[in-house]
């Protein structure tokens, strides 16, 4: 059954402390927990989760603090006893950080409306050490940090607030602290589970190259590339075989993610029409290993497009002769079916 598109973001921190981790090239894995709770007013609130693992959506918590499993491998990872506990460990966090931030606004007169966000995970290193990770925001805005060096929540505003919400979480969170112990220990299970075959998949990236010419004095070349995993990659243009340097005439996009767990983007480049150059887009991903995807334009375009006619024209030879052969063929049949009727007639006689 396909989960509800709108998730309690809390229950994700968690799952995501315990299920979202990605590979980094230097073997370090994340796992991340992602909450934002909207206060309309002392008694309606609203929250979400979702949880990571690097850029794979484990799962999420719905409005009723159910949770929800997006890939087939997280819920296997952990038994149903630990799943069931997990859910009443949310459902209690969830409770006291709506209370915290309710009793604090009453408290220091902060007006309604207003969003609290709450992220937590781990990350594991490859030597085997790990480090917890905590932090509240505030309608956008840092808020409270975890110190992981002397194990305590530092205040990122200097509010009255800021100062209500640290002193509850320095007396004991048992959200954070049942986090920070359990977090790595889950994070491996869940790579053992299935985490880290997804997070090694790799899509190879497609490219393609097109043009747009907003004025006559401006021709602008579009490279765009899309369906590629993991996320890193490099996409630069090249000019009579040179690479192009940043600069205003180049314009590159942040990786922005598609619906399928893959990514795009779009470098363009401004150039003169008929400057004489020839242009090419150069890509290289992990899929590709050590080739590189390089799509021609300019000059590299024209000799493409005779390249085109000349296969065109070529096709179109070997069609002719082969109806030439057909026609002859079939000319040597009729007559050689008139000598037979011929004969015949001359037998008959």
């Amino acid at each position: 059954m396909q989960p509800p598109h709108s998730c309690l973001l809390l229950f994700l921190v968690y799952l995501f402390l315990i299920s979202g981790i990605w590979a980094t090239p230097n073997g370090t894995f994340t796992l991340r927990l992602l909450q934002i709770t909207t206060f309309q007013n002392s008694s309606f609130v609203d929250t979400e989760g979702l949880g990571l693992l690097e850029d794979i959506e484990l799962g999420c918590l719905d409005k009723n603090i159910s949770i929800h499993f997006y890939q087939p491998w997280v819920q296997p990872a952990l038994p149903h006893s630990e799943w069931e506990t997990i859910e009443t460990i949310i459902k209690d966090h969830l409770q006291i950080f709506s209370y915290m931030f309710k009793e604090g606004a009453m408290q220091t007169n902060v007006p309604y409306p207003f969003v609290a966000q709450f992220a937590g995970g781990c990350e594991l290193y490859s030597n085997r050490t790990s480090q917890f990770f905590g932090s509240v925001a505030y309608n956008g805005q840092d808020f409270l940090s975890f110190d992981t060096d002397n194990a305590t929540w530092t205040l990122s505003q200097n509010t009255n607030l800021s100062w209500f919400t640290q002193e509850i979480y320095q007396k004991g969170n048992a959200f954070t602290e049942t986090l920070e112990i359990r977090c790595v220990d889950d994070l491996k299970l869940l790579l053992e589970s299935g985490g880290r075959a997804a997070l090694e998949r790799q899509e190879v990236p497609v490219a393609t190259v097109f043009a747009r010419t907003p004025s006559p004095h401006q021709l602008l070349l579009v490279c765009h590339v899309t369906a590629f995993y993991p996320r890193p990659i490099s996409v630069a243009w090249l000019r009579d075989g040179q690479e192009v340097p940043p600069g205003p005439a180049l314009n590159t996009s942040t990786v922005l993610p598609n619906a399928d767990l893959t990514y795009q983007l779009r470098s363009v480049l401004a150039v003169a029409p008929r400057d004489g150059h020839s242009y090419a887009c150069r890509v290289r991903h992990r899929s590709l290993g050590t080739r590189s995807l390089l799509i021609p334009w300019g000059n590299s375009q024209v000799l493409l497009l005779m390249g085109l006619v000349a296969a065109l024209l070529a096709a179109v030879a070997v069609a002719a002769m082969l109806l030439l052969w057909l026609w002859r063929r079939r000319q040597h049949q009729c007559m050689e079916e008139s000598e037979s009727r011929n004969s015949i007639r001359c037998r008959e006689i």
